[in-house]
């Protein structure tokens, strides 16, 4: 890999080139497959790819369970607008079976990675007969992993781990020279629409990430209904990034003037560049009273809903 390409010296176009070019000599005559999530990175890979080799280019949605709420339905027809056929593929026994009894925070991450490459996706591209994937590993995700701070799902050769030996085959990462910001001006670029391109950012893990403790079936659910509810009241703000995430403690709370113990919410709502740093956004009191109310009103079970305020360092943006 080499150095970074900031956003201000990239040139769009020629680096869009650049990459088609490269990926038609890596790939050849062959097929290539690419996981697409309906986030900023995965997107944009997916039409570099499609650029690139056109109907040699498989794009596969792997439904795990964790994503937002109706996230395969709205992520296929808004690929079908721009000509690019997307395949679902319903992995959710799956996944929740390698989650079930994880509570570990790096043992969750790690049981989404294995869970992902090796046996799910993993199978999809035996059976395709594809050798190379197209990946959306961008530069944060690199410096993260090799700190230490977190394990991101998708870097490995940084790691040591060669996938073509762990997995069956070989990874074209043509983002891994970027940032964020840089990835958002390729979709622009692309053609992509605002709605994608300017999307916040989901982690690798999805909602396993947002739920401290067991990630089961139930408290995913949960979490997807808090999310829902904080993406639709934050839609407009600039902020960088905003989440929320599911406490593992109980915590004492009233419904219909009785003592209830329910479960806490946290929102985390971020200003940042590049997620190197961040700090919270100084949200006015009366959206964080919206927040707080419309979560207690509609999630099932929620009696406590805050707001992060510590920076990044020492929090992260994601809790796990």
């Amino acid at each position: 890999m080499n150095g970074e390409i900031k956003a201000s010296d990239l040139d769009c176009e020629r680096f869009i080139a650049d990459r088609i070019e490269e990926i038609r000599a890596l790939v050849g005559e062959g097929t290539a497959i690419n996981a697409l999530s309906g986030g900023v990175d995965s997107s944009v890979v997916t039409m570099l790819g499609h650029r690139a080799l056109g109907k040699r280019l498989r794009t596969v949605f792997i439904e795990n369970g964790l994503m937002r709420a109706a996230e395969a339905e709205k992520v296929v027809a808004m690929f079908r607008s721009l000509d690019v056929e997307v395949e679902v593929v319903d992995a959710r026994d799956e996944f929740f079976a390698a989650l079930a009894g994880v509570t570990d925070p790096e043992e969750k991450r790690e049981a989404v990675t294995r869970t992902f490459y090796r046996d799910v996706f993993g199978r999809v591209v035996r059976e395709s007969g594809a050798r190379h994937l197209l990946q959306g590993t961008i530069l944060t995700d690199v410096d993260e992993t090799v700190a230490g701070i977190k394990r991101q799902h998708n870097v490995f050769a940084q790691l040591g781990i060669d996938p073509r030996e762990a997995f069956g085959y070989h990874i074209i990462e043509p983002l891994v020279r970027l940032r964020k910001q840089g990835v958002r001006l390729l979709g622009r670029a692309l053609g992509l629409p605002p709605e994608l391109f300017e999307r916040i950012p989901f982690p690798g893990p999805a909602l396993a990430a947002r739920v401290i403790g067991e990630a089961s079936r139930e408290r995913v659910e949960t979490v997807r209904a808090a999310t829902a509810v904080l993406e639709e009241i934050l839609a407009g703000t600039p902020a960088f990034q905003y989440l929320a995430i599911l406490h593992e403690d109980r915590v004492t709370g009233m419904r219909d003037n009785q003592r209830r113990f329910g479960q806490q919410i946290e929102v985390r709502c971020w200003d940042s560049v590049d997620a190197r740093t961040a700090s919270p956004t100084r949200l006015s009191f009366e959206i964080l009273e919206r927040i707080a109310a419309e979560i207690s009103a509609k999630v099932p079970g929620i009696v406590s809903v805050t707001y992060n305020i510590a920076t990044k360092p020492p929090s992260t943006i994601e809790a796990i």
